[in-house]
């Protein structure tokens, strides 16, 4: 798979995704943690102790600088998983288990 490098140091583009180099993590994903977590540049260190703070503060700018791209991108996302929750059935053992109660 090729990279095409970006202006910021830590992020490149693989197949037009915004990918953190030297891991496997996308920029989004990033993003949405901070986001629903509230973490700071130093949690999400914590959290993810192989990216160096370079590269997180690296995603988090290039994210400022996308932030309408990513945010279409992160409620296509939001809406493909409605979609599929909403396409499937809940399965005979889930009807059983609310129907007695214990779920």
């Amino acid at each position: 798979m090729s990279s095409i490098r970006t202006k910021y140091e830590h992020i490149v583009l693989e197949n037009g995704i915004p990918i953190i180099s030297g891991a496997s993590m996308k920029v989004i994903e990033l993003v949405v943690e901070k986001t629903a977590y509230g973490w700071s540049p130093e949690e999400l260190h914590f959290q993810h102790p192989y990216l160096t703070l370079g590269q997180i503060h690296s995603a988090l700018a290039y994210y400022w600088d996308h932030a309408s791209e990513l945010e279409q991108d992160i409620e296509r996302r939001l809406r493909s998983v409605e979609q599929t929750e909403q396409s499937n059935r809940p399965s005979p053992l889930l009807v059983k288990l609310k129907t007695k109660g214990l779920v």
